[in-house]
C-alpha cells in the first residue's frame, strides 16, 4: 500500500508539470490520464487490493487523486482555449465582403400583389380564410347541394377522418364567410390558394391560386361588374388589350359569364395555352344568386351584388411569357432568377 500511495504522488507531480502545448497535446493527457484505459481508472482499480479496514482511508485518497486530475485536465483546457483566441488572426475589415445571392418575390406573389392593388384602387378590401374548409361553405351555401352535377368540375381531396372536410375547390369559401357576419355593404376580394383534383399538365395543376371579388349592396347591376372587370384588364394588361364576355353557367351567379382576354403568347396566332384559338379565359363572373344571399341570411330582395374569380397564374402566365403552369411550383432556381430585379 505503501508503494502505491508513493505512486500516486509521482503521478500528482507530473500531472502538475504538463504543460499543453495546442489542442493535440490536451486530448493526449485526457486519454492518458482520464480516458477508460487511462492512469486514473486503473489506479482506482487497485481498491480490491486494499485490506478492508483501510479501504476508507485509500478510498479518501484515490478520490482526492481523481479529483486533482480533472481540475489539471480544466486547467489545461481553458488555458489552451485562452491561447488559440489569443493567437487568432484579427478580421481585417478592408477586406470586401462575400457575395451574397440577391432573391426576389415569387412571381405567383407579385401577379397576386398587382391584383390586390388595382382592386385596391375601387374600394376593395382582402378577406382571407381556412384552405380546409367544411361542405357547407364550400359548396352547399353557394347554391351546390350534395349530387349537383356542377360539384364534379370541383372534384378536390376530401379529410380520411371526417367526411365533411375538404381542402377548398374556391376562395368562395371567404365570400360566404363575410356575408354570414351581416355586416353591408360589402366590397372583398378574396386570395388564397385552392385545390382541385385535376391531372397535371402545362394548363392545369392539382393547386393554384385564385383571386376572387364579391361586391354586395343596394341596386348593384351588371353594368357595375362590367365596368369594374374592364377597368381591372386595363389595368392588369394595358390599354390595348382585347376582351370579350362569353355567357356561361355557375350555379352560384345568375346571370353568369366567362372573360377572355387576347393572348399576349401567340399574339391572336393560336397556341397549347390558348387551345390556339387566340383567347385565354381569365375569370368567371355573375350577379351573387338570390339563393345564395338568403343562405346567408342577406335579404335578396334589397340587396343584390355581383362576384368574379379569376386564377392568378394565368395572367401571370400572360404578363412574362410562360407556357407551362408548371413552372410556377417546381422551385427551379434557374426559372426563378429571371425574376430578379437586381
Amino acid at each position: 500500500m505503501e508503494q502505491l500511495l508513493q505512486q500516486i504522488e509521482a503521478y500528482k507531480q507530473e500531472v502538475a508539470g504538463f504543460s499543453a502545448a495546442d489542442s493535440t497535446a490536451l486530448e493526449a493527457f485526457r486519454i492518458k490520464w482520464l480516458g477508460t484505459k487511462g492512469i486514473v481508472k486503473a489506479t482506482m482499480g487497485e481498491m480490491k487490493n486494499v485490506p478492508n479496514e483501510k479501504k476508507k482511508e485509500f478510498g479518501q485518497v484515490l478520490n482526492e487523486f481523481k479529483t486533482f486530475v480533472e481540475n489539471r485536465f480544466e486547467e489545461l483546457k481553458e488555458g489552451a482555449g485562452n491561447g488559440q483566441q489569443a493567437t487568432a488572426p484579427e478580421t481585417d475589415f478592408s477586406l470586401p465582403g462575400d457575395h451574397i445571392p440577391v432573391g426576389t418575390r415569387h412571381p405567383i406573389t407579385m401577379v397576386r400583389n398587382r391584383i390586390i392593388s388595382i382592386f385596391q384602387q375601387l374600394g376593395f378590401s382582402v378577406a382571407t380564410g381556412p384552405e380546409i374548409e367544411d361542405d357547407w361553405h364550400n359548396f352547399t351555401a353557394l347554391n351546390l347541394p350534395a349530387h349537383h352535377p356542377a360539384r364534379d368540375m370541383q372534384d378536390t381531396f376530401y379529410v380520411h377522418q371526417n367526411p365533411d372536410w375538404l381542402l377548398r375547390t374556391h376562395t368562395s369559401n371567404v365570400q360566404i364567410r363575410e356575408m354570414e357576419k351581416g355586416k353591408l355593404p360589402i366590397r372583398i376580394i378574396c386570395p388564397g390558394r385552392v385545390y382541385r383534383n385535376e391531372t397535371v399538365s402545362a394548363r392545369a395543376h392539382c393547386f393554384f391560386h385564385q383571386v376572387e371579388g364579391l361586391y354586395i349592396d343596394e341596386n348593384v347591376s351588371f353594368a357595375d361588374l362590367k365596368q369594374t372587370l374592364y377597368f381591372f384588364v386595363k389595368e392588369m394588361f394595358g390599354k390595348d388589350v382585347r376582351v370579350r364576355f362569353r355567357p356561361s353557367y355557375f350555379p352560384f351567379t345568375e346571370p353568369s359569364a366567362e372573360m377572355d382576354v387576347s393572348c399576349f403568347i401567340c399574339g391572336g396566332e393560336g397556341c397549347r395555352v390558348c387551345k390556339h384559338t387566340g383567347w385565354v379565359e381569365i375569370l368567371g363572373c355573375g350577379m351573387v344568386h338570390p339563393n345564395v344571399l338568403e343562405n346567408c341570411g342577406i335579404d335578396s330582395n334589397k340587396y343584390t351584388g355581383f362576384a368574379f374569380g379569376m386564377g392568378i397564374e394565368r395572367p401571370a402566365m400572360l404578363l412574362y411569357g410562360v407556357n407551362d403552369l408548371r413552372l410556377f411550383s417546381e422551385n427551379d432556381i434557374r426559372f426563378l432568377k429571371q425574376f430578379t430585379s437586381a
